[in-house]
């Protein structure tokens, strides 16, 4: 690409129960995209600033309750409109009341 000067192309199948009738080209790109807008919004969050991928819980439903409580968290951030999360992570765990502070306690 940048370093050859060669360009690919790709071609992408997706399976999707909307009819041609009922939406466009344009329209799939945009869901699409949108869908890889919410991975990169919430499970990279997850698998980079909360290391989610080397957790070692694995017994009965704690996996899915760390993964609810990590989603609570990274969802009450952003309502309190903190864009980056792993700062105002380290910024509550070096000053806990600043959680409480956020929370108005």
């Amino acid at each position: 690409m940048l370093k050859t000067g060669k360009t690919t192309q790709e071609t992408v199948y997706g399976i999707t129960s909307l009819s041609p009738e009922k939406v466009s080209a344009e329209r799939l790109l945009q869901l699409n995209r949108q869908h890889w807008g919410i991975e990169n919004q919430l499970h990279y969050v997850r698998d980079v600033t909360f290391d989610e991928d080397r957790s070692q819980i694995r017994t009965r439903n704690a996996p899915q309750m760390m993964a609810a409580l990590r989603n609570f968290v990274i969802s009450l951030f952003r309502w309190f409109n903190q864009s980056n999360i792993a700062q105002t992570l380290r910024d509550m765990a070096a000053k806990p009341c600043l959680a409480l502070n956020l929370l108005g306690l």
